[in-house]
């Protein structure tokens, strides 16, 4: 019972966070009549407000973001279109993410430099999880396997550090960035102020179910290791 009960608490701490994201960002996603614009169009005229060099909008299949290699805020597909709130709130988002770039903010730039750095790490560390057992067989030596298992795991711990500087970014982009500038813009009314905060948070914390991810596959594998 306090198994189950334990169990339930980590499913709901590591999924938790990535359903109230979603639920939030459907919630608020119903077209308005009153918003003048898509996010879409949201994004060109601040970029174009804010004299933003080189930086373009564009729709993407590869989720919202902003790209500060090739200068691009990159919308998905509803949210380019859609006038709803959900869409304008991460419109400006992802172009406070831009903003940052232009100030030469050192946390977007840092994580800029080691994101592919980890991303091929990640990557190298999954396959080298998945060869580490068939290796332990091979050899019938734990050191091979303990050296593998933790090489691996280092990808993961990598990963855990670019969420850990990619958090407060995501806040400055929220908080610093995007809701000054939709309430100064009077981009929104005052009644829908605390429903765009709710989104920007959201949008904020979407990184937040990958970590937890990460966390729960490096626990996985840790047990695996103790077991040995």
């Amino acid at each position: 019972m306090i198994f189950a009960a334990g169990a339930l608490i980590v499913i709901a701490i590591i999924f938790g966070p990535s359903l109230w994201v979603k639920m939030v960002m459907r919630r608020y996603s119903t077209e308005q009549s009153e918003i003048p614009g898509t996010g879409g169009e949201l994004a060109k005229h601040l970029i174009e407000r804010f004299s933003l060099k080189d930086v373009e909008v564009e729709v993407t299949e590869l989720g919202d973001h902003y790209d500060p290699i090739e200068k691009k805020v990159r919308l998905s597909q509803e949210h380019y279109e859609s006038r709803s709130l959900t869409a304008i709130a991460i419109a400006a988002h992802e172009v406070g993410h831009a903003i940052q770039d232009q100030q030469g903010d050192k946390r977007l730039a840092t994580r800029t430099k080691m994101a592919p750095v980890v991303d091929k790490v990640a990557r190298w560390s999954a396959v080298i999880l998945s060869l580490s057992p068939v290796i332990g067989i091979i050899t019938r030596h734990p050191m091979p396997f303990s050296f593998l298992l933790v090489l691996g795991l280092s990808g993961f711990i990598a990963r855990m550090m670019v969420h850990a500087v990619t958090l407060p970014i995501e806040f400055d982009a929220s908080f610093s960035k995007a809701l000054p500038l939709l309430r100064e813009g009077n981009y929104v009314s005052p009644a829908n102020e605390k429903a765009v905060s709710r989104i920007l948070r959201a949008a904020a914390l979407t990184y937040v179910s990958a970590a937890l991810a990460d966390i729960l596959n490096l626990g996985r594998w840790a047990v695996i290791l103790l077991r040995r």
